[in-house]
């Protein structure tokens, strides 16, 4: 009998040595590993942005909306975003597709949805918690808040207009060029975020749904969002 409790019990530590090891890796190996593959992200953009610097420079106003952009390439980056409302210091890479070796290294851009600036609904997912927790303060976010993002010859800054909104993962209207419970009614230039819920959970997402406020060619400075 004292074998088979001893038994019993050296199965029971080991099991929660096992358990602690995996809560340890979701909760900060897990994250560590996604912060330097958008660190890495975001230096990879900067570096291609400097070498665009032979090609001409736009004089266009802040009111321009700028030329369609080439496709993007699956599971590379093209722009970095920052939320004010989430710290000044938040800024993260934005990567073609939703695959999920994809959101491991950032956000990603659902691919059939608008690109960046143009007629549509730029379309962008996050992990809430995991591989970063690049989202994980979205339920702070509030209309009349900013969304800035830049492909690095434009800045684009977009302005929440409803959420966060709480659907399931079937509803996937919510990236409709014209979402049918955004409140718009026509046609624009839309940005919509989406990410997980509850904060632990994916039985549900939170959905904010933003417009397009304007546009200045990054040379002009940070827009007025970013300045603190």
């Amino acid at each position: 009998m004292r074998v088979v409790v001893r038994t019993v019990s050296e199965l029971c530590i080991t099991v929660g040595a096992l358990i602690c090891l995996f809560v340890v890796y979701v909760l900060f190996w897990t994250g560590v590993r996604a912060d330097g593959a958008m660190d890495h992200q975001i230096d990879v953009l900067h570096d291609q942005w400097a070498k665009q610097t032979a090609q001409p420079k736009s004089t266009a106003g802040s009111s321009a909306v700028p030329k369609k952009p080439a496709p993007y390439a699956p599971g590379k980056p093209f722009a970095i975003m920052y939320i004010p409302r989430l710290g000044f210091t938040w800024n993260k890479p934005v990567l073609e597709d939703t695959a999920v070796d994809t959101l491991k290294k950032g956000l990603g851009h659902y691919a059939n949805t608008a690109q960046l600036g143009q007629v549509g609904n730029f379309s962008v997912a996050g992990h809430r918690r995991t591989y970063g927790d690049p989202f994980v303060d979205f339920p702070k976010l509030r209309p009349g808040d900013a969304v800035v993002l830049t492909d690095g010859a434009t800045w684009f800054t977009y302005r929440i207009d409803k959420g966060p909104y709480k659907t399931v993962p079937t509803d996937v209207e919510v990236i409709d060029p014209v979402p049918r419970k955004s409140g718009y009614t026509r046609e624009g230039r839309y940005l919509t975020l989406t990410t997980c819920d509850p904060e632990w959970g994916h039985s549900h997402r939170l959905i904010v749904w933003a417009h397009l406020d304007g546009t200045q060619p990054v040379e002009e400075g940070k827009p007025a969002a970013l300045r603190r």
